[in-house]
């Protein structure tokens, strides 16, 4: 186990409370105050990650316990995969672990081991070959853009069912203003990415605090006023470094992201092609979508097709919050074999 230490604060969020300021100082004033109580938190010690089942580069799958037909949690490329196993209260992993599975989490590893690989390239090169390694099909959960993932390596290998968590696939139901600011964000940074070779995390942090500024904004000056020691503080805290800490996304993936997935909405236009062949929404097995009714992130309306259940919740209180009771009870009825 290691300690761990705050991320430094972004200047966007700086700048976020520089423009309150302007129209609710005592706000402004809240929310610096919360953000210093966030850079002296204490950080319990982080876990000794799972013990890994198979690697594919810098790409393993890491064995969370459970006996039974396989599961394999897929998370997003852009946060770390530790929001599906942040601590024994939430953890999704070990929450599937109890369901008769075998719960087996995705870690993507260093982006420095994988800086030429597209989103469709991390499917080809990473996933399937992870996949077909477990030697059965296998039941595939993805979280975020890793639900779209796991749609479309299940147009290409042998799976048993699919249940997506906040995924989108209908990227041209994203609300207009949206997909613009997204463009606008690309057209700033693409060149340095380019020289980078990967899209650095804190752009893409920017981007998802630029879709509700003003919350950003409040959670920390609602943190402020908090127990320092309550289990809310903590939790916030403990959100918070994920939040920050993810790796930079590789150039090729990023602009697949950007140009092809959120500007020409391959996938829900059914263009978007992987292992040569065009993978779709449309599967033969047994298809699940938990959305979240709140989601800024990915709103609802962008899910798959297919079966749909909503969740009165955001982007990751499914995941965390409260509201992931009934995230479990949804996964439950669903994965649990002979049901």
């Amino acid at each position: 186990m290691q300690h761990e230490h705050a991320p430094r604060p972004l200047p966007l969020f700086l700048e976020l409370v520089r423009q309150v300021s302007e129209r609710d100082p005592e706000l402004a004033r809240d929310a610096l105050s919360g953000l210093r109580t966030y850079e002296a938190a204490k950080r319990t010690p982080r876990a000794t990650p799972m013990p890994e089942i198979a690697r594919v580069r810098g790409a393993c799958l890491r064995d969370h316990g459970g006996t039974g037909p396989p599961a394999v949690l897929i998370p997003s490329l852009i946060n770390p995969p530790r929001i599906l196993d942040l601590d024994p209260q939430t953890s999704v992993a070990g929450t599937v672990a109890h369901m008769g599975r075998r719960s087996l989490l995705l870690d993507w590893g260093s982006a420095d081991a994988r800086r030429e690989l597209s989103v469709t390239g991390h499917i080809e090169e990473l996933l399937l070959p992870l996949l077909r390694s477990i030697g059965e099909p296998v039941a595939l959960v993805g979280y975020c853009l890793g639900g779209t993932m796991a749609i479309a390596a299940a147009n290409l290998v042998e799976c048993e069912r699919v249940v997506t968590l906040a995924a989108p696939w209908n990227f041209s139901h994203y609300p207009d203003a949206s997909r613009a600011a997204l463009q606008d964000m690309w057209s700033h940074s693409q060149a340095a990415s380019r020289d980078l070779g990967a899209l650095p995390m804190e752009v893409l942090q920017a981007s998802f605090w630029s879709l509700d500024p003003d919350r950003t904004v409040k959670k920390f000056a609602k943190f402020g006023r908090l127990d320092p020691d309550s289990a809310e503080a903590r939790r916030f805290v403990q959100l918070e470094d994920w939040a920050n800490e993810g790796e930079a996304l590789p150039y090729p993936a990023a602009r697949e992201l950007i140009e092809d997935l959120f500007g020409r909405d391959l996938p829900g236009s059914g263009e978007w092609r992987a292992g040569g062949r065009v993978v779709t929404d449309q599967l033969r097995v047994p298809l699940l979508n938990l959305t979240a009714e709140r989601d800024r992130i990915a709103p609802a309306a962008s899910a798959p097709a297919g079966e749909t259940i909503g969740i009165a919740s955001g982007h990751v209180g499914m995941i965390v919050g409260s509201a992931r009771q009934r995230l479990h009870e949804a996964l439950n009825a669903f994965l649990t074999p002979c049901r």
